[in-house]
């Protein structure tokens, strides 16, 4: 393919995009197809001779759509957003054009630099202490990791590259091998799946922290710490999260941070979902404690309108992490070294896209009034859903309502339940999931896509009500 045709095959993809995007409400949410449903609409191996680009145009309908999840319907309420604008598109295809991997300063200048610039941008956006930030002169810095789970493991390596280094200055004899037998993390019982993930991967223990009212509180963590080193563990780590997947909910992180810088502990913040609405001032008092922290990280792909993937993480000191992951060939020297940061330490994969053009188009094409305009419309249209639900005496809160998120269920058993989302997922007009907080099971209702309106809260309702009423009806 040569420029000519890729213009009109690229501006026939805009076409359809914008189609898609723009009537996304008018299409089914959940696909009906079943397991293995694409396998005999495409042929068993690939074409000898190019085919035309009108062709695969024609077969993203046929092949395609009847098996996609539309994340970017207003009816699409499950788990929690998958971010989508025009502006991060369009970076995403420059990134594409481009298509430099940047693992060094040296490898394309720019892709390092706009990223150091972008993460500052963010960081004064949120209102970071300045000594996460590059602008600051300190140590501190931002970097996009993919998601937020490879932020939570990096974060662990660096603190368990930390901790191993001091224990063994303060006990010569011991051996790397013994000292990390010893080392235990901590989080929320609420906290998400990744982190236990990340312990596996890392290689330690972590440690799960009863929470109150799904939030983990700094007495529960000292309890937790000092039990663990009455029975000689070397406790390392420990994550706090701003916004916990099942409800929403808020680590104490004011509690906990100062326990943690107490007995040495590595505090990660990890407001995946949430730390988008900390550029509106109103919510910012839920990072209180931001001070104590050694890493942040929250997703702008989740909910600030740049798509996945890009998941900004900051560090008050790097060079833990830089360490812990420099490997250094002669092939990948530059004479620019120590001027700049290579990014390649500062993540477990060497390659990386140009992420930042996302935040650059996104943060210049909307601005921050219009970000905050978005958030803020979010959680309005949470509130009226919650509402709703409690108008209805059929229903109760599960949870209280937390930025763009509802917990609600039928009164009742988790059985009853269970078998209203089965027949709310069955309709396929809108798409949920559940979760569960100390065995009693609800449906989270989450405010999902850029085009959602008051009056999705009310048809969204009227299906779970509808639901709800098929659901009563049969179980006489």
């Amino acid at each position: 393919m040569e420029a000519p045709e890729f213009k009109d095959f690229a501006k026939s993809m805009v076409d359809y995009i914008a189609e898609y995007l723009e009537n996304i409400r008018d299409r089914r949410v959940l696909p009906e197809v079943k397991p293995g449903y694409l396998k005999p609409l495409i042929p068993d191996a690939a074409p000898e001779k190019p085919e035309s680009w009108q062709d695969v145009m024609q077969d993203i309908e046929r092949v395609i759509m009847p098996g996609v999840t539309h994340w970017h319907s207003p009816k699409f309420h499950a788990y929690f957003p998958t971010a989508n604008s025009y502006p991060a598109i369009v970076a995403d295809m420059l990134s594409g054009a481009i298509a430099c991997i940047g693992f060094t300063w040296i490898a394309s200048p720019a892709c390092t630099e706009l990223e150091v610039a972008m993460m500052d941008w963010l960081g004064k956006m949120i209102d970071l202490p300045a000594e996460f930030l590059a602008c600051s002169g300190g140590k501190g810095g931002g970097v996009i990791q993919g998601t937020a789970s490879e932020s939570t493991l990096v974060a662990l390596l660096g603190a368990k590259a930390k901790k191993v280094k001091e224990v063994q200055a303060e006990h010569p004899d011991w051996d790397e091998h013994t000292i990390i037998g010893k080392l235990v993390g901590y989080c929320s019982d609420q906290a998400h799946s990744s982190v236990e993930r990340a312990g596996l991967l890392g290689g330690v223990k972590l440690r799960s922290v009863a929470s109150d009212n799904s939030r983990m509180r700094g007495e529960a963590l000292e309890k937790a710490i000092k039990e663990d080193l009455e029975n000689g563990l070397i406790p390392f780590y420990a994550v706090v999260t701003l916004g916990t997947t099942n409800s929403c909910a808020f680590d104490r992180l004011d509690e906990c941070g100062p326990v943690g810088n107490k007995h040495n502990v590595w505090i990660h913040v990890d407001a995946a979902y949430a730390g988008s609405a900390f550029i509106c001032p109103e919510y910012r008092h839920l990072m209180k404690g931001i001070e104590t922290a050694d890493s942040f990280n929250f997703n702008p792909h989740k909910w600030m309108l740049v798509n996945f993937d890009c998941s900004a993480m900051w560090l008050k000191d790097p060079s833990w992490v830089v360490n812990a992951f420099n490997v250094d060939p002669l092939y990948l020297k530059h004479d620019m070294q120590g001027s700049a940061p290579d990014y390649r330490h500062w993540q477990i994969p060497l390659g990386r896209r140009f992420r930042a053009l996302k935040l650059w188009f996104v943060l210049r094409l909307y601005g921050v009034e219009n970000l905050q305009a978005h958030i803020r419309r979010h959680c309005n249209f949470a509130t009226q859903f919650g509402e709703l639900a409690v108008a209805d005496s059929r229903f109760e809160l599960a949870a209280e309502v937390n930025m763009g998120l509802v917990c609600f269920r039928l009164k009742g058993s988790n059985e009853r339940n269970e078998a209203l989302l089965k027949r709310i997922n069955g309709r396929g007009n809108i798409h949920m999931v559940p979760a569960k907080i100390k065995d009693v099971y609800f449906l989270r209702m989450a405010v999902c896509s850029r085009f959602t309106r008051s009056e999705d809260m009310v048809y969204t309702w009227n299906e779970v009500s509808a639901a709800a009423t098929e659901e009563i009806e049969a179980a006489k």
